[in-house]
């Protein structure tokens, strides 16, 4: 994949989670705000004050993201984002993690 290629799926990527996001907080779902800077999404939970960072990796060709749990690296493999290290696909764990933070239980 070239990078412009990667550029322009990470940035899709990026707004679909931001996008999901603010559409589960306007449902009074979850309390959460998201910023965006570039590549970086900062997702924070208000509540307790928490953040989740996703950003793009574009040397890598990999989406990180930095939660409470630990750090992990995602890699597009056929439709998806997979974990480098537990083949975990993303939008499952930004899930898990951000269910996990935010105390309510959420699907992305």
């Amino acid at each position: 994949m070239s990078e412009t290629e990667f550029l322009d799926l990470a940035e899709s990527t990026l707004t679909t989670i931001e996008s999901t996001l603010d559409r589960l907080n306007d449902e009074d779902v979850i309390d959460v705000e998201c910023k965006r800077s570039g590549n970086v999404l900062e997702i924070e939970f208000i509540d307790n004050g928490s953040k989740i960072i996703v950003n793009s990796q574009a040397p890598m060709q990999e989406l990180w993201v930095a939660a409470k749990s630990g750090g992990f690296h995602f890699k597009r493999v056929g439709a998806d984002w997979i974990n480098t290290r537990d083949g975990s696909e993303l939008f499952a764990a930004l899930s898990q993690l951000a269910s996990a933070q935010g105390g309510a239980q959420i699907t992305l």
